[in-house]
């Protein structure tokens, strides 16, 4: 989805998106075949940690993976979560279908519990995106009580911003600030798009990194290797947005280590891909609409709200709008173009301000498209856009666990099942997912064994976490997932967006006295929710 739209939470908390060129959001087969964690071919010759040892403070080599103490990973802007931290890095290879082939470092920083005497079973970060670094959302960790009394370890992922190498692609990040301009969906924006990441692609693939070594497989060896290298018999998994892809994956792959898992704002990798984003989006904008509707004054002033939107889609997308706008911080002027595709988007991650949709919507149909057009470039000319995002492991991922498993047909009649009075030209670029099949076709990585498809079975202890206004990862996953898992909790907090962990104080909750207890969270505080009030214009 576009980025940095704003949003209720803090900034480092971001969305399922495709981080492609035209948007704000590699498993190799011989990458299955790496002999699995239990199965390394070298011995652990490392001294175990001592019992009174803190986690992170002894170098340990455990077959491939190798975690040396040193200083905390690098952050775009300071962390004060992280000062107390205990840092280093973990060295393992790049493709484990090749021991003899190149290694990558990870950073690892250790968020210790507010308790001087915490659990043995830490629990272990997976940030969204694909692309976000995880040691950049501490602070949310930190903020949600998830170190109350137990240690919390964030690792960048492989590709990630703190990592090394890192697969940032900076030229992808500036063509996303210029398409605020140009006609979201127009074939000449997607020969732009397409452009910029072939460029991204060849930039990274001329300094010799095996692009389809960054994926779920590889990255959810890596966090396996961390745990034994770091020592630890089990430990609890939290993952966010597509986190939750990834954390799937490593339960299916590595279930041995795992006391519990937490996963909130759900990607299930068996369904993934663009039809589901449809499928997501329609949830979202329905749960927004139907609470205007239950709010007399809302639904007095802003009746049929959802035939006001499709009616805007509809308009915008036979002749879009221009408009010029200036941003917080600035007074250069912003030239914005504002068709139906744009408008979806936008709406994608306006679920996030929900209070304000309803009056957006509403002077956008009476020639007032101001507030829509700035808060749309506004996503993806902030600074927090730049520089930040790992295309290269969104491309890894989407190239070789996604597209080869849909079809552009599919993905098109995934738009005609959900919104079927979309033109064909919104409906045939879904949300977040912008010329996702172009794209891939010049990422050019091998794809991924069809068993990256299948459901995640298993007793491991899990809560299914939603949002009622998600509209990026809709709220049926959580049953969904929970269908083969049978010690599944499914919780949807109502009125709340993507990621709830990061917008409720319940859902915060609810999460930290899950992993106090996974047999019973405490989900009480639900019953107290109200919708929030919606803006009412003149």
């Amino acid at each position: 989805m576009t980025r940095r739209q704003p949003t209720r939470r803090h900034r480092t908390v971001r969305r399922l998106r495709a981080t492609s060129a035209g948007l704000a959001t590699g498993l190799l087969v011989t990458g299955l075949l790496a002999a699995p964690a239990g199965a390394d071919s070298r011995t652990d010759t490392s001294p175990s940690p001592s019992p009174e040892a803190p986690i992170g403070t002894v170098a340990r080599t455990v077959g491939d993976a190798r975690f040396a103490p040193g200083p905390c990973p690098k952050t775009p802007e300071p962390i004060e979560a992280l000062d107390e931290a205990r840092c280093g890095t973990l060295t393992v290879p790049e493709n484990r279908a090749d021991p003899t082939g190149k290694t990558i470092e990870l950073g690892v920083a250790i968020v210790p519990a507010a308790t001087g005497k915490p659990k043995s079973d830490p629990i272990v970060w997976l940030a969204g995106g694909p692309g976000d670094d995880a040691v950049g959302e501490a602070k949310m960790a930190v903020d949600g009580g998830l170190n109350r009394d137990r240690d919390v370890i964030f690792m960048s992922q492989r590709g990630t911003y703190s990592a090394d190498p890192n697969l940032l692609c900076p030229n992808i990040d500036e063509f996303n600030a210029r398409s605020v301009g140009l006609v979201y969906d127009a074939p000449s924006t997607e020969r732009l798009h397409v452009e910029a990441t072939k460029a991204c692609r060849d930039r990274l693939a001329g300094r010799g990194i095996d692009l389809g070594a960054y994926n779920d497989t590889e990255s959810a060896a890596d966090y396996e290797g961390l745990r034994k290298a770091l020592g630890i018999k089990q430990w609890n998994l939290f993952g966010i947005s597509y986190g939750t892809h990834l954390a799937l994956v490593y339960m299916r792959l590595h279930p041995e280590g795992l006391r519990s898992v937490g996963i909130d704002g759900i990607l299930p990798p068996s369904t993934s891909g663009s039809a589901a984003t449809w499928s997501s989006a329609r949830q979202g904008f329905d749960g927004l609409f139907k609470a205007c509707a239950d709010q007399p004054a809302c639904n007095k002033r802003y009746p049929n709200l959802s035939a006001t939107f499709d009616r805007l889609v509809r308009e915008l997308e036979a002749k879009p709008v221009t408009t010029t706008v200036t941003l917080p911080g600035s007074d250069k002027p912003v030239k914005v173009v504002l068709d139906g595709g744009a408008l979806v988007n936008w709406m994608t991650s306006a679920t996030h301000v929900a209070p304000q949709v309803p009056a957006a919507l509403d002077e956008l149909a009476h020639g007032k498209p101001q507030r829509i057009a700035q808060q749309w470039a506004g996503g993806k000319l902030s600074p927090q856009a730049m520089g930040r995002v790992a295309h290269g492991l969104a491309y890894g991922v989407f190239c070789s666990e996604w597209t080869p498993y849909e079809s552009e047909q599919a993905a098109l009649r995934g738009g005609q099942a959900t919104f079927p009075s979309f033109p064909r030209s919104v409906k045939a670029q879904a949300p977040q997912l912008t010329f996702l099949h172009p794209d891939c076709d010049v990422w050019n990585v091998p794809p991924a064994s069809p068993s990256i498809r299948d459901v995640t079975r298993g007793d491991i202890p899990t809560l299914a976490l939603s949002g009622g206004f998600d509209s990026q990862t809709g709220a049926d996953n959580g049953p969904y997932v929970a269908g083969t898992l049978s010690k599944a909790k499914v919780v949807t907090v109502p009125y709340e967006p993507h990621v709830v962990f990061a917008t409720s104080k319940c859902a915060q909750e609810i999460t930290v006295s899950f992993f106090d207890d996974p047999a019973a969270p405490k989900t009480a505080c639900l019953k107290s929710l109200k919708a929030p009030e919606f803006e009412i214009g003149p």
